[in-house]
């Protein structure tokens, strides 16, 4: 009777815990992979430089002397950031004179109003003139105005005082600061020059090419030009970006253009990067490295002996690879330049155990 308790018990167990939910298994690389002849882009090496799309001075407002360095080459900083501070001596005196001035009309605003005061008592008691009453208001509003007039100007002295601040124009990197603190400056002379942290790739193609490049035409960066760009492991990962901008003008033989990719930010401005352009198009048969197996030297791929995926035995075949042909799609791509067909269906080949 004990085993058919047990075998009662784990299946009331088994039905008030629910049905068991099947874990899902984590991606894993196909096993097999059919050949197929595609074009591919008959790529060309070139050289691109890493620049920025606006590259703004931050220009001093006044003249006066850098009292302020608050920035280096290099740093980065934000829209509105002081960089530095320009002071002009000759706006303190001028706000103290006026400082003077505004004292001695608010002495005199006063004496008018009291003026002002007394002369409208003795013509409410029919001692004094209309006119004498109609000469201290005058007197008043002249004080009045002159006093707003002067308090004006030293508005005006404090907003010039207040441009000496020199602020970023844009959020970016500072390439340069041709100053220094106590250097005498004219208005409109730049204190900084800050990149606006929008980087593309620059390239100077020869002209020959310009027919091969269009806007939306891909590029191809080595893993090995990106720093620490391994994907985890020892082999670099490349880096893929787009032309977004062809110039009308060619300049010195060469056409330039501009392409995007993620990850320029780390680069320094004027940086010189290998680039790979499309130079026009072949076909050619592109594998995932995972189907090549290396030993002494030679490389061998296995391939279906009757041509169908999941079918009979498979038996080495050498091959010949040619150099890497990267995709978004198959990271690790090479070149087969002969041993394959059209048609083949491979087989990826099991893991060496380590020794």
């Amino acid at each position: 009777m004990r085993p058919r308790f047990l075998l009662a018990a784990l299946l009331v167990a088994s039905a008030l815990a629910g049905p068991v939910r099947a874990q899902p298994a984590p991606a894993q690389p196909s096993a097999e992979l059919t050949v197929q002849m595609r074009p591919v882009a008959d790529e060309k090496a070139v050289f691109a430089t890493v620049e920025s799309l606006n590259v703004v001075p931050a220009r001093a407002r006044i003249g006066g002397t850098v009292v302020e360095l608050m920035v280096k080459d290099g740093d980065a900083v934000t829209a509105g950031q002081a960089l530095a501070v320009v002071a002009d001596d000759k706006l303190l005196l001028q706000r103290a004179a006026i400082d003077a001035q505004i004292g001695g009309l608010q002495s005199q605003l006063a004496q008018a109003q009291t003026d002002l005061t007394r002369a409208e008592t003795l013509y409410r008691q029919g001692a004094g003139p209309r006119t004498a009453m109609d000469q201290a208001r005058t007197a008043v509003d002249v004080a009045n105005a002159g006093l707003r007039a002067r308090i004006s100007e030293r508005q005006v002295i404090g907003q010039q005082m207040e441009e000496g601040r020199v602020l970023a124009p844009t959020a970016g990197r500072v390439l340069s600061v041709p100053v220094t603190k106590g250097t005498v400056v004219l208005p409109g002379e730049t204190i900084a020059t800050v990149a606006e942290e929008d980087f593309v790739l620059r390239l100077r193609v020869p002209e020959r090419h310009a027919g091969f490049l269009k806007v939306g035409d891909p590029i191809r960066l080595d893993g090995r030009e990106l720093e620490g760009a391994t994907g985890g492991g020892t082999a670099p990962v490349p880096s893929f970006g787009k032309i977004v901008l062809v110039y009308p003008q060619i300049e010195s033989g060469r056409v330039v253009a501009d392409a995007r990719v993620a990850g320029l930010g780390s680069y320094f401005v004027g940086e010189r990067v290998r680039v790979w352009i499309a130079a026009g198009q072949r076909d050619a048969i592109v594998i995932p490295a995972g189907f090549i197996r290396t030993r002494y030297g030679l490389d061998y791929a296995l391939v279906r002996q009757d041509g169908q995926p999941g079918g009979g035995a498979a038996v080495e075949v050498p091959v010949q690879r040619g150099r890497e042909r990267p995709t978004p799609a198959m990271p690790d791509g090479i070149e087969i330049l002969s041993g394959l067909h059209d048609g083949d269906v491979l087989v990826r080949p099991a893991a060496e155990p380590a020794r």
